[in-house]
């Protein structure tokens, strides 16, 4: 981790990286879930859906990622001419690790039948794997448009997969895998905090389990959750995703309130490890040098496309 930086103030760090994207030709993409300090220099903000069509619009030479490591591997597979730049490499993901390509693989193989839907959050490999790719914010929309004889697997989010098989109505094959965020919300403590704010709406990311679910007023993808808070007459939200979408809420309605929900430990698990991996400094450090630079083999990459590109197509 390259530290020669921590030293600068923070509103010279900021300028510092605005003038580097400029002078590099840099676009810097950041996912909700970044630090204040980072999402109020990116050149765009936004949720998987989002951050991977802005990638595949970009005519930058460089896109630095603010993100995991999951997020710029779908930057460079749809935009494979660019420099792809993550910060921190050990910015993985919990519930893309929880999923291992080779287990999966067999997992599919034993079910030659299925029709394969993978939440975005999983790495190139699974990816490649996969017959298309969705996002909490499409996944209904896609499942929605498979004919109904085809027998569906849904990777790698159990809790996404169920909300979803109930919306739709079809039957699925699960992965058992999880966000160790999304799983960590206290159903008593959120209930306590209801009745001290009986006016609050509970929104939360279809990433929660069902128990959560079944307790929120609204539930949808992190720019859902945005969209909603500005349009709900309401003054007050108990949100149960990564807190680091507060931010966005709170710069787009400032006369609300928001209440990011408890988690059922006393530590702050309602933020996410790996994505607080990235900081400002990280990203300095990473336009100076242009590194650390995300690589895949082509042919894995071609593999993985196929599957982003019928996503964005159905989309």
């Amino acid at each position: 981790m390259n530290q020669t930086t921590r030293k600068i103030d923070p509103d010279k760090l900021a300028a510092e990286v605005i003038r580097l994207k400029k002078e590099k030709n840099a676009l810097l993409l950041a996912h909700y879930y970044q630090e204040e300090d980072i999402q109020d220099v990116a050149d765009f903000v936004g949720d998987s859906l989002e951050l991977a069509r802005a990638a595949q619009k970009s005519t930058s030479k460089i896109i630095v990622f603010a993100g995991v490591s999951f997020m710029a591997e779908v930057a460079k597979i749809l935009n494979p001419l660019s420099k792809v730049l993550l910060p921190d490499l050990r910015a993985g993901c919990s519930l893309s690790d929880s999923c291992p390509p080779a287990l999966f693989e067999r997992f599919k193989n034993r079910h030659p039948d299925h029709f394969v839907v993978t939440y975005i959050n999983c790495s190139a490999e699974i990816k490649a794997l996969s017959d298309i790719i969705c996002t909490s914010s499409n996944a209904v929309r896609i499942v929605e448009q498979i004919p109904k004889d085809r027998k569906i697997i849904f990777a790698p989010d159990r809790n996404l997969g169920a909300y979803v098989a109930k919306k739709t109505d079809r039957e699925m094959l699960f992965w058992p895998g999880s966000c160790i965020v999304h799983e960590t919300f206290s159903l008593r403590k959120i209930v306590d905090l209801k009745v001290r704010h009986p006016d609050a709406e509970i929104i939360a990311h279809p990433e929660c389990e069902e128990e959560i679910l079944s307790k929120a007023d609204f539930v949808g993808s992190t720019s859902q959750l945005i969209k909603h808070v500005t349009e709900s007459t309401k003054r007050e939200f108990i949100v149960a995703t990564e807190e680091g979408v507060l931010h966005q809420m709170r710069k787009k309605t400032t006369e609300k309130i928001f209440i990011p929900a408890p988690p059922n430990t006393t530590c702050s698990c309602n933020e996410c490890p790996f994505m607080k991996l990235i900081t400002l400094e990280k990203i300095h450090a990473s336009l100076q040098n242009e590194t650390p630079e995300v690589d895949l083999s082509e042919e894995l990459r071609k593999n993985a496309l196929i599957p982003l590109q019928r996503m964005l197509e159905w989309s």
